[in-house]
């Protein structure tokens, strides 16, 4: 599959064109919008990814140019600005999906395909043509459970007959599908790679004229004799432009295929691809710093100059993204800070300088210290991880088999002997696993030596975990289930309280519900006409795993409101043109809305007010100012209605 990517950021193009390659795709890669649209309606692609902010032509005209000229392949948007807006733009101007960098390359990948799959004649995941199966998401290829080891070519040449199994390719079409634009193959090639796969698949039983010639017009997959054909499913598909197409699904090929399992070094040799790239990448990024340094000095002499202030922003922008793609979160989120703060709707002032200073001089050093990525900043879409805090070996070890059968990864962590160990020493053990937890689990010791000193001791414990953690569900197991017990585990943020003793089987149990709970998405919309107040919510709610919208124009509310269909809206009251308390009897009088959470945040704080917003269907009514813990909780509460309402 050929794939145009479109995108000037040198990092950006080095990662992801290697990663594209490993899943067998042929990328052509240009770096203005310009450019763009000269390959793009020059050649032909399967997929067109584009970034948004290009030199000559932007993303979204260059998508709006190849849509009004007829062009329908698929295209997917790739940027850094994770607005509603630009989002909105963008699927209107005819893009068909939309990932913000920086992205993970598993979930990149998985679009790409699913993109691939909706213009295809063959909309199954998996690709099959007699006893032949092909898996794109892991590029194993079988012949009647016997596998096939292609290089990549050969894999490419496969996969794209795979999906045009009713089309007959001609020499100059797979050149022109399989190849770069930079490569210069002759015909002679084709008809190499053709037999090189011929052979192989006659090596595990396929039929000599599996791949069939048609002598003056090309290749093509030959359909089964009417033998093979009373054990498969023939399914029509999508009619193409040569005719009715049907895709013969091999019933034994579908269950009987082994499962694939990835070779265990891929992701170290992925890991030591990024620690090559990060030895060139961060001499540069060092250099990019001396820009944001000299902001500082010139803020702090009153002498910056805003054409200055807005190519530190560039920066700040640029190396967000690029220490993203590393996955290195905390100082990613320090550049995002920096770039928030230069790109103001006011010029920075001198007073700004302190703040500055602080983010810039953090920035540098977490650069510096970075020598290597390492492999839990690697995103590698693994199993849900539990936490187990607890000191209980027996206890530990009766869970690991069951979590095992359940997919669920364990890292156990002990419980500290006293209140000070607690305090000291808990970071420290948190700062060494491998990654943040998805679960907890809090197993209290049973002491009934000195019962009260270790129960403070277990509830600090928890406490520590909450501050740590915060909205992430911890399970306790105590054998102590008196009611101040239970009273005390839930004021200091418990989820879920488990009497011992109690099966390992039905702990393991009540952390998968309880993770089926927290993984269902929690998109909240936000409309607010402050812009500063709404710039600051998605990063206070970030703890909670929210996915936050914010609009300040009221006008767009209905068009931003079906886009993003959200699991909770928060509205102020007071905005112009139409107040929160009219959109929220708009809402209302729509069925499809009626039992979407709505809650009001204002400025306004009288009774009048409040019961008004009661009146025209408001689920809750908080007043400005408003801490982020609890406005994440009211927005849980209403969720946890609602997930309650639905069972």
């Amino acid at each position: 599959m050929k794939i145009l990517l479109v995108d000037d950021d040198d990092l950006l193009i080095k990662i992801l064109t290697r990663n594209l390659a490993t899943h067998h795709y042929v990328v052509d890669v240009v770096k203005d919008g310009e450019m763009g649209w000269t390959y793009g309606s020059t050649f032909e692609y399967d997929l067109i990814v584009l970034d948004i902010m290009l030199p000559k032509l932007d993303g979204i005209s260059l998508c709006k140019r190849l849509r009004t000229e007829g062009y329908t392949v698929p295209i997917l948007l790739l940027t850094a600005q994770d607005n509603i807006t630009a989002k909105v733009q963008g699927l209107d101007a005819g893009a068909d999906d939309y990932v913000v960098k920086p992205f993970e390359t598993i979930e990149l990948i998985a679009r790409i395909r699913a993109l691939l799959r909706r213009g295809s004649n063959n909309p199954f995941p998996l690709l099959t043509w007699r006893d032949l199966l092909l898996n794109p998401s892991t590029c194993e290829v079988t012949y009647n459970s016997r596998p096939l080891k292609l290089t990549t070519m050969e894999y490419d040449l496969l996969e794209l007959l795979l999906r045009n199994c009713q089309h007959v390719f001609s020499s100059e079409q797979l050149l022109d599908r399989l190849w770069s634009s930079e490569d210069f193959p002759s015909e002679a090639t084709v008809r190499s790679h053709i037999r090189r796969v011929r052979h192989k698949l006659v090596a595990v039983g396929a039929p000599h004229d599996f791949i069939a010639t048609m002598h003056g017009r090309g290749y093509y997959l030959k359909a089964a004799s009417t033998e093979e054909s009373t054990t498969q499913l023939v399914i029509p598909a999508v009619n193409n432009t040569t005719g009715d197409s049907q895709i013969a699904v091999s019933l034994k090929t579908l269950s009987d295929s082994p499962k694939y399992s990835p070779p265990g070094d891929s992701q170290q040799q992925y890991l030591a691809f990024l620690n090559e790239t990060w030895k060139t990448t961060k001499p540069k990024s060092l250099d990019q710093m001396t820009i944001l340094l000299q902001v500082v000095r010139d803020l702090q002499t009153n002498q910056l100059k805003p054409q200055q202030q807005a190519q530190a922003q560039q920066v700040a922008h640029k190396l967000a993204g690029t220490l993203g793609i590393f996955g290195l979160s905390k100082t990613m989120h320090t550049a995002r800070q920096l770039e928030y703060w230069l790109g103001g709707r006011e010029p920075l002032q001198p007073k700004h300088a302190p703040l500055m200073k602080t983010l810039v001089m953090a920035l540098q050093q977490e650069i510096e210290q970075t020598t290597l990525i390492q492999l839990s900043q690697v995103p590698n879409g693994q199993s849900p991880l539990l936490l187990i805090v607890s000191s209980d070996i027996e206890f530990n070890q009766s869970l690991e088999a069951v979590a095992a059968s359940r997919g669920i990864r364990i890292q156990i962590a002990p419980m500290l002997e006293n209140m000070a160990k607690v305090l000291l020493t808990r970071d420290s053990v948190f700062d060494s696993l491998d990654q943040n937890p998805d679960i907890i689990l809090l197993h209290f010791p049973s002491i009934p030596s000195q019962p009260h000193t270790h129960q403070v001791n277990n509830f600090w414990e928890l406490q520590i975990l909450t501050q740590r953690y915060p909205g992430l569900p911890i399970v306790v197991i105590s054998d102590r289930s008196e009611l101040c017990d239970r009273l005390e585990v839930m004021r200091r943020g418990g989820k879920l309280f488990l009497t011992a003793p109690i099966p390992p089987e039905q702990v393991i149990d009540t952390a998968v519900n309880l993770l089926r709970g927290t993984q269902i998405t929690k998109k909240v919309m936000i409309l607010d006409d402050d812009q500063d107040w709404l710039h600051t919510l998605p990063t206070l709610l970030k703890p909670w795993g929210f996915q936050v919208t914010t609009l300040a124009d009221p006008q767009q509310f209905w068009t931003v409101l079906e886009a993003v269909t959200p699991d909770a809206l928060v509205l102020d009251v007071n905005m112009p043109q139409i107040n929160g308390f009219e959109l929220c009897q708009i809402l209302r009088s729509d069925p499809h809305w009626q039992r979407l959470p709505v809650l009001f945040l204002s400025v306004l704080t009288d009774s009048a007010n409040q019961n008004q917003a009661f009146t025209v269907g408001a689920d809750d009514y908080l007043c400005k100012p408003v801490k982020a813990v609890e406005l994440a909780n009211r927005i849980l509460q209403r969720l946890q209605r609602v997930k309650a309402w639905a069972s």
